[in-house]
């Protein structure tokens, strides 16, 4: 693995010792053991997308590590003012020992990798969010203690955040089911991948359908950013597409509830829901420790 673009570029092998490292460090910053594995590294975090868990919880996870974070915006680079983005990936590679960039385009992510000479890391982009699934899996792992037979169901957009988990959730051996409208499906490239998993996934505009018997529920904001100017007409393409007591009614009397966070309560979940699955929370802690496994597999001495 030489760097974090996309869950599809990982064996299922890879996502496991991630993950593995990822509840070790969690268990050692837990009991205080200090796990300086990138002591003297520099990870430049590029973002083009505002963020409050992606920049905390990788400049913390640095510091646990013993390196430091640089913080990027398009103001400080001149990639905001034009400068090709091969000839920022070679600049950088001379500086640090690491990119984290959560922008737009999935190519920025990919030329990024192709011009530069470090590892890259995918903070988020329009089409994937392979971060976010990792602690995603890691957060299933700790509640359910394995991954095979389970289901999850994404109820919403067809974004990137569903990309992503239908790929990550099928490589470790689990069920996926979607709900979404027609016209709001994940990417073709993704739901031809899936196509390899026969009934293992399964997409629907049905919400209540595709939650029958899940053992967990996952739902991200109906408008993303960049989408803000489409927020009151999607208001109303996604006006069923809610988790709430409903959607739990038929879900495993057990099921997980799952937000990628930011949530807006009383839109794709109910107040109610949220304040009753603390689950949420971990998941939300869990980028820290998947993020830091990320980091210590691509950036550590070797």
């Amino acid at each position: 693995m030489k760097h974090l673009l996309k869950l599809m570029d990982l064996s299922e092998n890879e996502i496991l010792d991630i993950l593995n490292l990822a509840d070790q460090l969690k268990y050692e910053k837990k009991h205080n053991i200090e796990h300086h594995y990138l002591k003297g590294k520099s990870l430049g975090m590029i973002f083009q997308k505002s963020s409050t868990r992606t920049r905390v919880s990788f400049e913390t996870g640095m510091y646990q590590l013993g390196g430091q974070a640089l913080f990027l915006s398009p103001r400080d680079l001149q990639i905001g003012r034009g400068e090709p983005i091969e000839d920022t990936a070679r600049v950088l590679s001379r500086y640090l020992d690491g990119i984290m960039i959560r922008t737009f385009a999935q190519q920025e992510v990919e030329d990024l990798a192709k011009y530069g000479s470090i590892p890259i890391i995918n903070g988020l982009t329009d089409f994937a969010h392979p971060c976010q699934v990792l602690a995603d899996l890691m957060t299933i792992r700790e509640y359910k203690g394995e991954f095979d037979n389970l289901k999850l169901t994404f109820v919403g957009d067809g974004n990137n955040m569903a990309n992503s988990l239908i790929v990550g959730c099928l490589k470790v051996g689990m069920r996926v089911a979607i709900a979404c409208p027609d016209d709001h499906r994940p990417d073709e490239s993704v739901l031809e991948f899936a196509k390899a998993y026969g009934d293992k996934f399964f997409m629907t505009s049905d919400v209540l359908k595709a939650c029958e018997n899940s053992d967990a529920l996952y739902t991200d904001v109906w408008a993303s950013m960049g989408q803000e100017g489409e927020a009151e007409e999607r208001k109303k393409v996604f006006a069923d597409y809610q988790i709430n007591d409903a959607a739990l009614e038929v879900a495993n009397k057990d099921a997980l509830v799952l937000h990628c966070l930011p949530a807006h309560r009383g839109e794709e979940i109910t107040a109610k829901v949220m304040d009753a699955h603390p689950e949420i929370f971990d998941e939300a802690e869990n980028r820290l420790h998947a993020q830091k496994a990320v980091m210590v597999k691509l950036m550590a001495d070797k």
